[in-house]
């Protein structure tokens, strides 16, 4: 997923871009949201395409870097400064971010697998503990 992604995502409204299907466990894919987050170092908005879940009224994403060995830069961006933005489709929500407890990650886990079963691949791939974090609308 690239800035071609979102570029493509915002000019449509989530019209193109708004699902992922390699590696999916539907054939319809996974859904993808465009996160806005502030460069922990440049001060800038940051905005990149994730693959998500919903629980409730909360969002649900993974820092999994692909299994590689550090967290994604989007990730240090929101232990920084957790307020950002999510677009979905052409609904853009004011969230807050914070890294899910190790129960709400076992919980969450199964059901991030279910939906993008290389999740599961890309944790036996490194050492760390891949990251769920929750984002909650800011009331």
């Amino acid at each position: 997923m690239s800035t071609v992604h979102v570029a493509i995502y915002r000019w449509t409204g989530g019209l193109l871009g708004s699902s992922w299907r390699v590696g999916s466990a539907f054939p319809w894919g996974i859904p993808v949201l465009l996160l806005t987050t502030i460069g922990r170092k440049s001060g800038l908005p940051r905005t990149l395409p994730l693959l998500f879940i919903e629980e409730g009224d909360n969002i649900i994403v993974v820092a999994s870097k692909g299994g590689l060995p550090s967290e994604p830069l989007w990730y240090k961006n929101l232990v920084a400064n957790p307020e950002c933005e999510v677009q979905i489709m052409r609904r853009k929500m004011k969230m807050t971010a914070r890294t899910a407890s190790p129960e709400e990650r076992e919980a969450l886990w199964p059901r991030l697998v279910e939906h993008y079963p290389d999740f599961a691949s890309y944790a036996t791939w490194t050492e760390r503990v891949i990251p769920v974090i929750i984002l909650e609308p800011i009331r």
